[in-house]
């Protein structure tokens, strides 16, 4: 006995027919194809529509002509509904002409009574049709949401670069007062929270940045307990008032070589998903760990290679999987969401941001009882750098060379120019590639580093690194940028140029520009 094509069900037929031997002719045909059918009468105008309201049909199979209620009829209930179902006209009075009428208005195909043989392969032909127009519609909706998805993240990117721009000031005039402070002034406390709100906001606009995809990837040593911490402030605006979060990080460090945004969307992508799995309410937990892997946990952690590893477990109590359903989730566009609600790309971002960090993510979930992803990355021989530790000032590195400074952010400029002239540098300070290229000719044989924001009008500071490399093969060059998606700064990154991304700190600026003039190769473009 056939049942729907690519189904578990019976093919579901709502029959607008009052002839109860046609009806019985309709099911016999179509049991004689192999058909399991439920088949549901209508014979009213008003009954078609509480049908359509209240059931769920695979294809609409009507008489032309009732003695209440007719062919045309049914097919603009349907049309109206908004269903997009086979339409297929059955009649033994209709002649050619009305035929086509029908077809044009929208009905899918037209049988006559007494050539049913007609009926079985006309059905599987529509729905066929039916599913080929239901999946175009699935891509048409996944472009479009798509296209929005990216005009968001081009919005949150230009939001994101201009608050850098500005975030530069607050933090970096922070610093620089602090470090003119003793730790006896009364003014230090009040200095120290304008810095840490700075700060703050500053890893804001770096989820933004990650949100927007416009973000280089720099992966560093960082400490998971950290990532965590910092997160969970956004995390508990995220999920609302009606879940309850709770963290649990290691009593030690939980060092991964990781980019700090990639794994901020991890967690983000991982609590989206639990709080969709929770529309009553419920409880979240984050939890760090490190965890030995040995050769023998083949069943405890499945594909997953023997060594030492640091665990990111994200536990919910919604709605959980089956296991037909946890065997798809890292399928793009996979999702069990509404359309409006999911694109099915979170965990497949999930996957591919953990497979290329050597990770593995593993999910046990159980309908009814919660769902739990852990995250298993390789654990760092190496430590954690310590953001935000104060530092002696006379400890930073200082230089004698020739700096050419290019920012169009006036704020910027004179803070990088402060700070560099401070510890040492003599810095030529331009507001764009032209003026950076004019300066460039009058005391170019003395400049020893290129600092350059990469976009700027007109021209860019790639094209103006390029060029004033192409002049002076020895010039070191140091990128600096509130956002990019440009893939040739990327790659310059690590062909001899080094980058730093807005806002960052005094310390950080001094220490790579030393680190770029001691010893850096010199820039291949």
């Amino acid at each position: 006995m056939s049942l729907t094509a690519g189904t578990d069900r019976p093919l579901r037929v709502l029959l607008v027919e009052d002839s109860e031997h046609d009806i019985e002719s309709l099911k016999h045909e179509l049991r004689q194809g192999g058909y399991e059918v439920e088949i549901s009468c209508v014979q009213t105008a008003d009954a078609m529509e509480a049908a359509l309201q209240n059931g769920a049909y695979d294809v609409v199979v009507s008489d032309f002509n009732l003695p209440r209620f007719a062919g045309p009829d049914a097919l603009r209930i349907l049309q109206a509904s908004g269903r997009d179902l086979p339409f297929i006209v059955v009649s033994t009075q209709v002649g050619e002409d009305r035929a086509i009428e029908m077809m044009r208005a929208g009905a899918h195909d037209f049988v006559m009574k007494e050539k049913l043989g007609r009926l079985v392969p006309v059905i599987e032909r529509e729905l066929r049709e039916a599913t080929h127009r239901l999946e175009r519609r699935r891509l048409e909706d996944q472009l479009r949401q798509a296209q929005k998805m990216e005009a968001v993240g081009r919005l949150a990117g230009g939001i994101a670069h201009d608050f850098n721009n500005l975030l530069m000031a607050v933090t970096g005039y922070s610093e620089m007062v602090l470090e003119r402070m003793s730790g006896e002034d009364p003014l230090r406390k009040n200095v120290e929270e304008i810095r840490n709100a700075g700060t703050r906001a500053a890893a804001l606009t770096r989820q933004l940045l990650t949100f927007s995809r416009k973000h280089v990837v720099l992966p560093a040593v960082l400490d998971a307990n950290v990532v965590v911490t910092d997160l969970e402030r956004m995390l508990r605006r995220l999920i609302g008032e009606d879940i309850e979060l709770t963290t649990s990080v290691a009593r030690v460090p939980t060092p991964v070589y990781a980019d700090r945004g990639q794994l901020e969307q991890v967690l983000m992508n991982l609590v989206v998903n639990a709080r969709d799995a929770m529309p009553n309410g419920g409880r979240l937990h984050i939890e760090t760990s490190r965890v030995a892997v040995h050769a023998s946990d083949k069943a405890r952690f499945p594909g997953v290679t023997a060594g030492e590893y640091v665990s990111i477990e994200v536990r919910d109590t919604g709605i959980g999987m089956a296991p037909e359903l946890v065997a798809r989730i890292f399928e793009p566009f996979f999702t069990t969401k509404d359309a409006a609600k999911g694109t099915g790309l979170g965990l497949s971002t999930v996957y591919g941001i953990v497979k290329q960090a050597d990770g593995v993510v593993l999910v046990d979930s159980t309908p009814g009882e919660g769902t739990v992803f852990r995250v298993l990355l390789p654990q760092s021989a190496e430590v954690p750098s310590r953001a935000g530790e104060r530092v002696d000032p006379s400890d930073l590195p200082r230089g004698t060379e020739t700096v050419l400074l290019v920012e169009d952010e006036a704020g910027v400029r004179e803070l990088i120019r402060d700070c560099l002239t401070r510890w040492g540098y003599v810095v030529l300070a331009a507001q764009d590639a032209k003026q950076a290229l004019e300066l460039f000719s009058q005391h170019g044989n003395q400049v020893d580093l290129l600092v350059t924001d990469v976009v700027m009008p007109r021209l860019s500071g790639r094209v103006l690194a390029e060029r004033l490399v192409g002049l002076q093969p020895s010039l070191r060059v140091l990128y600096m940028s509130g956002y990019t998606d440009d893939e040739a700064v990327g790659q310059s990154v690590t062909s001899g140029a080094g980058y730093l991304q807005k806002p960052f700190t005094p310390e950080a600026l001094l220490r790579k520009a030393r680190g770029i003039l001691d010893g850096g190769p010199t820039v291949a473009f």
